[in-house]
């Protein structure tokens, strides 16, 4: 059965980019919205164990505040030492969106750890074939999955997590504590 995110996907790669992107982003946004089980589901497969359920579904929420706030043809900063601009590329969405859908809701009767074994046996048969050598930007991710997790590694909680210590990554911190130890995380998981 051909379902409307199907039919958009199909669409957008049969149809110039320009024609439809913005129209497929909308609709994008509203279907991710709309997989929020899928995406906390696939979160708990995919995001290090060490995190609390919290931790996880803020994760989620920040990553569907990213997607949502996604601006296709937004000026980057450019490279140091170049003047060359470079503007964000067409929207991941409907391609993430379709993604979820394939995935559906198929595991949510299983318990918590068959789940995520069977979530991550659809995600490594997804990603089958791909080469990936190092964490994409995120909205350069070909999967879904693979988009989550760069982008929750690229929280300031991540590299507490990594370090199991409060760094507050890219926070503002008095110079007087530059110098101290960071503290350790109370718990070790977050």
């Amino acid at each position: 059965m051909l379902t409307r995110r199907t039919f958009v996907a199909w669409v957008a790669g049969a149809i110039p980019v320009a024609l439809v992107t913005r129209r497929a982003d909308a609709l994008g946004a509203r279907w991710i919205v709309a997989e929020d089980d899928v995406l906390v589901v696939l979160a708990d497969a995919v995001l290090p164990s060490e995190l609390s359920v919290d931790a996880r579904l803020r994760a989620v929420h920040s990553f569907k505040a990213w997607i949502d706030e996604y601006k296709e043809g937004a000026e980057l900063v450019h490279g140091y030492g170049t003047s060359a601009l470079r503007f964000q590329r067409p929207s991941p969405k409907p391609r993430w969106a379709a993604q979820l859908e394939r995935m559906g809701s198929r595991f949510s009767a299983l318990g918590a750890r068959p789940r995520r074994e069977q979530v991550q046996a659809v995600v490594r048969d997804e990603l089958k074939g791909e080469r990936i050598d190092r964490m994409p930007a995120v909205g350069q991710a070909s999967h879904v999955a693979v988009a989550l997790l760069a982008f929750y590694y690229g929280l300031p909680e991540a590299n507490d997590l990594c370090y199991n210590a409060k760094i507050g990554r890219q926070t503002c911190r008095p110079l007087a504590q530059n110098s101290r130890k960071p503290l350790p995380i109370a718990g070790g998981g977050q």
